[in-house]
């Protein structure tokens, strides 16, 4: 377990406050004159998934979290619990809830592998999230057609893919296309 300086806590870094695994979303190191510095972060709990505000001064130091990532294929959804096993083994299954999971179920395809992050905490182990690809490909399962002259929305249409997320994209994108999408931003990105 490293530990971090006040100014080391940035984004995207998973840190242990109030005895929970923490993502940094935000950080701000705020240099007022007479004032000694302070990091101005907000996190976002793992286990909870609720975001709130900490400040932390130069003296303060916080504590990476032990997280090691994990290949798992996910199977199947029902009733706002999600099924995944262990790579190559279907028999061992876990399921994680809606709330745990946050967007990232947007984008989630049946027998498709992914990257659990699991938290080791003083050797019990739990499941904190799901790390994607960053770029993923999809068929349109369906794609109004494109009216011609109809660009008063930018030239983008809304379609939705196979697995029923619903994005915005340009209007030559049509029905039975694949698609490359950016999970971290749920954006079109080319056609496949």
């Amino acid at each position: 377990m490293a530990t971090l300086e006040y100014s080391e806590i940035r984004e995207k870094k998973i840190i242990i406050h109030d005895d929970e695994p923490c993502e940094v979303v935000e950080s701000h190191v705020a240099r007022t004159q007479q004032r000694k510095p302070q990091n101005q972060v907000k996190l976002r709990s793992l286990i909870s998934g609720k975001v709130f505000p900490a400040t932390y001064h130069v003296s303060d130091k916080a504590d990476e979290a032990d997280i090691e990532k994990k290949e798992v294929t996910f199977l199947y959804h029902n009733k706002g619990e999600y099924w995944f096993c262990e790579l190559g083994n279907k028999a061992n299954r876990f399921k994680l809830d809606e709330t745990l999971l946050g967007n990232t179920t947007k984008f989630l395809k049946e027998n498709q592998d992914v990257t659990a992050l699991v938290w080791d905490n003083d050797g019990e182990e739990k499941t904190i999230g799901l790390k994607l690809p960053v770029k993923m490909t999809f068929t349109v399962k369906e794609a109004p057609p494109a009216v011609r002259g109809d660009t008063s929305k930018g030239g983008n249409k809304n379609i939705i893919l196979e697995n029923g997320a619903t994005i915005s994209t340009p209007m030559f994108v049509g029905e039975g296309d694949k698609v490359v999408i950016n999970t971290e931003t749920g954006e079109y990105v080319e056609r496949a």
